[in-house]
């Protein structure tokens, strides 16, 4: 399956959309880290690579949405998706599935 997502622009932005969530999940887990034991440097690598995925979310959310002429509603509610704990993996299954 994972094979079948990475040929449409869509299945791709599905991958990173869940890919974020999780980087997500783990940055409140490595907060408590850095916070609760001064343990920083977790929270430093899982912020980069959230941030890079972030990016890479919003990137490919506009690529998806000029492609497949989303209306303005669905992209900001996918987008803001982002912005929440669980939030893509809502969007995921309410909005990005077919």
């Amino acid at each position: 399956m994972p094979a079948d997502l990475l040929k449409t622009p869509l299945g791709r932005f599905r991958m990173i959309a869940f890919a974020e969530g999780c980087s997500y999940l783990l940055l409140g887990f490595t907060m408590i880290l850095k916070y609760s034991f001064l343990m920083p440097q977790p929270n430093y690598i899982v912020g980069m690579v959230h941030g890079l995925l972030f990016i890479t979310y919003t990137l490919l959310l506009v690529q998806v949405a000029l492609q497949l002429k989303w209306p303005f509603q669905k992209i900001l509610l996918v987008f803001s998706a982002s912005l929440i704990p669980f939030g893509t993996f809502y969007a995921d299954k309410k909005y990005l599935r077919k």
